[in-house]
């Protein structure tokens, strides 16, 4: 597979192939250019290890055994150099014509610190880090275990004026280290003399930034972008990759509902002040339903539906926020892993997820990792948790009295994100950050408040058992009106035998009970706003930032878009929103 070096091998003097090791050592020092570079990957416990490398503009991939002897592998290559060209098969008449010539087999050494390695060396030794392969004229410097892009992609969609996030995971590397170019495609019209330097003698490309990302300008509209990385770990470097997106940079749609709330977050807050952020962001399963488009957004551009374009959206609001922990809801495992993560990455943040048992979208919880390190997770399902977990015995024995509204609770796939996190400025300070997306259907008001339940016993007693006097931080969709059974349990404490939620879906489901909750009465940090959620038929506060204000005060609530800003396009999502709902911002201090 190697036969792209075979005509230039011939031009080697006839006696430079066929000299001793030593004098092809010294030949080897003599001959002139950069070296290529051959990347090895060998880890300890993998019976095989991989050789990559370029030769005469084509790739070459083997994959080895780690055990297998030196000389065997630099066989391999020599072989393949020599084999002919020509695959023909010559008829029996003309090979007995043909004098019969057979190709002389290529030079192909290995060399460390100058020494030829022996043949019989295995590979998991021979292939050190700064040792030099020969093949032929070519010669590589050898990259063991070198920093290596192993997922390097562009979004689709790229819009002036919003953040281009790259989705890049390194091996043996460091993302923060990794260097980035960015340039623009040169249009016709502009000449490189007036589009100042290009890339790699390319006329083509104009450099237009640096650093992981990148914001477009209204100049680049109409102009694919590339970007070169080159993955480090420190001083140490892999080879570089270029990436070209597929699309070109289209105008941006105006000013958007979150731009006017970024004037109150460009720093991020001071310690020991926290900046808290609750969001739905409109899982994509949803939003590409014919009943989202159809009867639920009928007002929203179908294009402002489709996930390409709203994760521009998602990504700089999020970003234009600065905050410190970010809890998500109806996030598909996609866009956690494609979208969210890439990008709030990017932005200096770490983040976990938690899917829905049998369904595409779950949970997220996001922390800046310079203020906060994870000690701890205790997801659960909820309807898991009442039947296994014996804290839940008495509300479980309570519920089993109505067999129709048990297995309803038990249908459900609700769950409860549970993040306790540390505070680096000051060690042992810790907070309790949960998270939940509660029952969705309007006459699901009992069900939400055994949802409650299950979740406030269980965040008291993970804050008992792991982390004794951190506050808690509760965020979500709670699917419940500030006149709801779940708003009074968690801000009084208490829901009556008598209150209408436990007859929400009728007499069959119905279950009268006093149920207390298990902390002293919550805040809602950021007060009662008119709504959370706005769609055409629709509007009310649904979602919440709930602390113990005991232990953390209220310092900042940024204002929520007017509502002349949410209705511009009748209602959400739009094409300046990319969500139902609005998300909620606060900052908090707590001192302990």
């Amino acid at each position: 597979m190697f036969n792209h070096l075979s005509a230039a091998l011939t031009l080697l003097p006839r006696r430079l192939l066929s000299s001793s090791p030593r004098t092809w050592t010294r030949a080897f020092r003599r001959l002139p250019g950069r070296m290529e570079p051959v990347v090895v990957r060998c880890l300890p416990g993998e019976p095989k290890l991989t050789i990559s490398f370029r030769l005469d503009g084509s790739h070459k991939h083997m994959l080895r055994d780690q055990d297998e002897a030196l000389g065997k592998v630099l066989a391999r290559i020599s072989n393949g150099i020599a084999k002919p060209k020509g695959k023909a098969k010559k008829s029996k008449r003309n090979k007995e014509q043909q004098p019969c010539e057979t190709p002389e087999a290529a030079v192909v050494k290995l060399y460390y610190g100058g020494d030829e390695v022996p043949d019989t060396v295995l590979n998991s030794e021979a292939w050190r880090d700064g040792a030099e392969l020969q093949v032929g004229d070519v010669r590589y410097s050898v990259r063991r275990n070198a920093p290596t892009l192993t997922t390097a992609e562009l979004p689709v969609s790229l819009l002036a004026g919003f953040p281009v996030c790259p989705n890049l995971e390194v091996e043996f590397g460091n993302l923060q280290d990794c260097e980035f170019t960015w340039y623009k495609e040169t249009t016709p019209k502009t000449s490189p003399e007036a589009a100042g330097e290009v890339s790699d003698q390319d006329s083509g490309w104009t450099e237009i930034g640096r650093g992981r990302v990148h914001v477009p300008s209204n100049q680049d509209i109409g102009c694919r972008l590339k970007l070169r990385c080159t993955p480090k770990d420190g001083g140490r470097s892999g080879v570089t990759k270029e990436l070209v997106s597929s699309g070109t940079v289209e105008a941006a749609p105006g000013v958007c509902t979150f731009d006017n709330r970024h004037a109150y977050t460009v720093k991020e807050a001071e310690w020991p002040s926290v900046r808290v952020v609750s969001y739905n962001i409109l899982a994509d399963v949803y939003a590409q339903t014919e009943l989202s488009k159809t009867v639920l957004y009928p007002y929203c551009a179908p294009y402002a539906l489709q996930l390409d374009y709203r994760q521009n959206l998602i990504k700089k609001e999020l970003a234009g926020y600065n905050a410190d922990i970010i809890c998500l809801q109806e996030v598909d495992k996609g866009v956690f892993a494609d979208i969210l993560t890439p990008a709030l990455d990017a932005f200096g943040m770490d983040g976990v997820f938690k899917i829905k048992e049998k369904q595409h979208e779950g949970l997220s919880t996001f922390y800046r990792r310079s203020k906060f390190q994870m000690l701890s997770r205790h997801d659960i399902m909820l309807s898991e948790a009442l039947t296994s977990d014996p804290i839940h015995s008495e509300l479980l024995e309570r519920v089993s009295a109505n067999s129709a509204l048990k297995d309803k609770i038990l249908q459900r796939s609700t769950v409860l994100q549970v993040s306790v996190l540390e505070d680096l400025n000051k060690q042992g300070r810790k907070v309790c950050v949960a998270n939940t997306h509660l029952y969705w259907h309007p006459k699901g008001g009992n069900i939400r408040l055994v949802q409650m339940g299950v979740a406030l016993r269980h965040l008291s007693h993970v804050i008992s058992e792991v982390a004794p006097g951190a506050p808690l931080i509760f965020c979500g969709d709670f699917n419940s009106s500030p006149n709801s059974g779940v708003f009074q349990l968690i801000s009084e404490t208490a829901v009556p035998v008598q209150h209408p939620d436990w007859s929400s879906s009728g007499p069959e489901e119905s279950c009268s009970m006093e149920l207390l909750s298990a902390f002293p009465p919550l805040l809602s940090a950021c007060n009662l706003p008119a709504y959370t959620n706005y769609v055409g038929g629709f509007h009310g506060c649904l979602d919440y930032i709930f602390i113990q204000p005991d232990s953390m005060q209220v310092e900042q609530v940024i204002p929520l878009p007017t509502h002349q800003e949410v209705t511009t396009y009748e209602a959400l999502p739009s094409v300046a929103h990319p969500s139902d709902h609005i998300a909620l911002v606060c900052d908090l201090r707590w001192d302990a």
